[in-house]
């Protein structure tokens, strides 16, 4: 593993800024680090930096100790920081060159190249910049710095939509050369795009692991279940519904052979499913049965992210938009505690 953390923690007097962090990241991979302002994220990177010491555990880089083969550590790594300081008197090409000059893998030439991709203008001093330009001046650094590990701190802030998407794109390609992204954010629609892997962190500590394509492989069906309908039989389907009859809606089992890839739940005449694989079986069973007003959307990143922060109310809806039913999703995981 070319990132290892192990136990890692930091307490700032009464404050618990990161507990128990134990880690490991694989090479060639885009690692997200996800959460809000104050879940630990910044923490956690610094420590892996050697910028601060654990009050207990310990982190590696390519097997070398952050602490105490600190420099062995960052001669293996790139850091972009959330609040990037460079040369205000400098003009920007001067600011590529002086880091080209200080590290024998950062390229000038590929510094230049991200320049224009990015739409920089490097004529223009460091301190007349916007700070828009000065996060693309330090991205510049940054991502032509050759590295086996790259860590971005909010890469993205203060960028615009174009912008923001070119970064990705930059980010993939580093991917593709074999090197390691450490991606932390709280912009999920980025996180989901790029990262292979996340881990979601709330009050200091991890509280989901998650593969992204396995998650993308996850569906939640949603649909209303008619005791009136039966397609099974060839009969036409009715608009009453046993809501509105009074009726007792039917209740559907899921087979045997599906219960690995579908967890059902139900209430009355409202169901849901979370589908994970191939959706070909469920939609075969799904096809032969009594319901109607079907939703089939993506799990995705959000889902899980709000079910891990605040707990999600899922509502169902009848056909006249009214909630037939509501469920708190709580999160299993959730903790006391306050990070910095």
């Amino acid at each position: 593993m070319l990132v290892r953390t192990k136990n890692l923690s930091k307490t700032f007097g009464e404050f618990k800024a990161l507990r128990d962090c134990s880690l490991e990241i694989e090479p060639g991979i885009v690692f997200g680090l996800l959460g809000p302002n104050g879940a630990g994220k910044t923490t956690l990177l610094r420590l892996v930096l050697g910028f601060m010491y654990p009050t207990h555990g310990s982190a590696t880089v390519d097997g070398f100790d952050c602490h105490s083969q600190s420099v062995e550590a960052h001669s293996r790594l790139t850091y972009l920081p959330g609040d990037a300081q460079l040369f205000g008197s400098m003009k920007g090409k001067k600011v590529l060159k002086f880091f080209a000059r200080l590290r024998p893998d950062c390229d000038f030439k590929i510094a230049m190249e991200l320049s224009e991709r990015l739409e920089l203008d490097l004529n223009r001093r460091v301190a007349f910049m916007s700070t828009g330009m000065r996060q693309k001046l330090a991205l510049c650094v940054c991502l032509s710095t050759n590295t086996k590990l790259t860590i971005l701190d909010e890469p993205t802030a203060n960028l615009d939509p174009t912008v923001r998407g070119e970064v990705i794109k930059i980010i993939d390609e580093i991917k593709q050369q074999g090197r390691t992204v450490i991606f932390s954010s709280h912009v999920l629609s980025e996180i989901e795009d790029v990262c292979d892997r996340v881990v979601v962190m709330k009050k200091g500590e991890i509280v989901r692991d998650l593969d992204m394509a396995e998650l993308k492989s996850r569906h939640r069906i949603t649909a209303i279940v008619d005791s009136e309908l039966n397609r099974s039989d060839g009969t036409e389907e009715t608009t009453s519904t046993p809501e509105k009859s009074g009726e007792k809606a039917v209740e559907l089992t899921v087979p045997e052979e599906l219960r690995d890839s579908l967890i059902m739940q139900q209430t009355d005449a409202n169901i849901r499913w979370d589908a994970e694989g191939d959706l070909t079986p469920v939609l075969k069973w799904l096809a032969a049965q009594p319901i109607r007003n079907v939703r089939i959307e993506p799990m995705g990143l959000r889902r899980v992210y709000d079910e891990c922060h605040f707990g999600t109310t899922e509502a169902f809806t009848d056909p006249e938009g009214q909630p037939a039913i509501e469920k708190k999703l709580s999160d299993p995981n959730q903790s006391e505690g306050v990070a910095l």
